[in-house]
């Protein structure tokens, strides 16, 4: 099968032939239609982390989450069948060749897998994966009410064009970055109350529009410190991208690092959301694997919504 992988430290992920996965007991074997790019993957292919998680095995084959067709069951699986169509985030944080979505066939645990929705296309399905469970954790941490105002850095991205929705649902008044044009239509037409141009004086935008300033954020783009100033006393903060409670520069505000924990429960929830209109994702674009290494290069650009590695 093909698969888009890294066959060594310090050399560039590419697409190259691998044995197709036979799933051991407890597994399912996905034929895969789409996975989507995150910023994950980049900084494996960066070598962001091989000194930072164990026992990695070469080659690496990149992606984390995915929608197909179940092709076959390893002993022991009940409550899946072959033909079944489904999503999945990859679970744990193992690398290695069994490990990537960004492949022709995935081998992963039944019980991470679930039933896509009738209605939901495998492209809206697949934009939710990773990103979808991130923004539910960052969201959850924050613990929304109505009537709060959330800053949302990073809207535009998938993450924060879930969270954006899901805030707007919850009752909250979203301030989202967005640049204006194209990407300010799109946030606003997710629900966004107002947007600030991220290319901007972010910090004297939202002051103007929230002078006593937000009661939580969201930060999944942007700098910590400069965004944690413009929090309330009381507040919370939850990073997507590692930053710690030393990075915001706060200490009378709450501050979450946020390593989005999968379950197939999330994903059927937020599955069901799309199901019923209440999320929806942009997808920018979507490129076979054999032309994978133009899905980074156009997801490092920066994308309004998804890029999707397809089949």
């Amino acid at each position: 099968m093909k698969a888009f992988a890294i066959t060594a430290r310090d050399t560039q992920p590419t697409v190259i032939d691998l044995p197709t996965p036979d799933p051991a007991p407890g597994e399912v074997l996905v034929h895969v239609d789409a996975a989507s790019v995150n910023g994950f993957d980049l900084s494996v292919a960066a070598g962001y982390v091989w000194d930072m998680i164990p026992g990695i095995e070469f080659p690496v084959v990149l992606g984390r989450d995915l929608v197909g067709t179940v092709s076959a069951l390893g002993e022991g699986v009940e409550g899946v069948a072959v033909g079944d169509r489904v999503a999945a985030v990859i679970p744990g944080m193992a690398l290695g060749p069994r490990t990537g979505a960004f492949a022709e066939y995935v081998a992963l645990p039944a019980a991470a897998v679930t039933a896509t929705p009738s209605g939901v296309d495998t492209h809206q399905a697949a934009v939710i994966g990773l990103a979808g469970i991130a923004a539910h954790d960052a969201l959850a941490a924050l613990d929304i009410q109505s009537g709060e105002t959330v800053l949302v850095s990073g809207a535009t991205g998938g993450v924060g064009s879930i969270a954006t929705q899901v805030a707007v649902a919850a009752g909250a008044s979203v301030i989202a970055t967005a640049q204006p044009g194209q990407e300010d239509d799109y946030v606003r037409s997710l629900g966004a109350t107002h947007t600030v141009d991220y290319t901007g004086d972010v910090a004297a935008a939202v002051k103007d529009l929230a002078p006593q300033g937000v009661d939580k954020l969201l930060h999944s783009a942007g700098d910590a410190a400069a965004l944690g100033a413009l929090l309330n006393a009381g507040g919370a903060a939850a990073s997507t991208l590692g930053a710690s409670s030393e990075q915001f520069a706060r200490d009378d505000v709450a501050v979450t690092t946020v390593m989005a924990d999968a379950t197939a429960d999330k994903l059927a929830a937020l599955l069901d959301r799309v199901a019923a209109n209440e999320v929806r994702v942009n997808v920018e674009i979507t490129i076979p694997l054999d032309r994978a290494p133009e899905a980074f290069a156009a997801f490092a650009g920066g994308t309004l919504g998804k890029v999707l590695i397809t089949r």
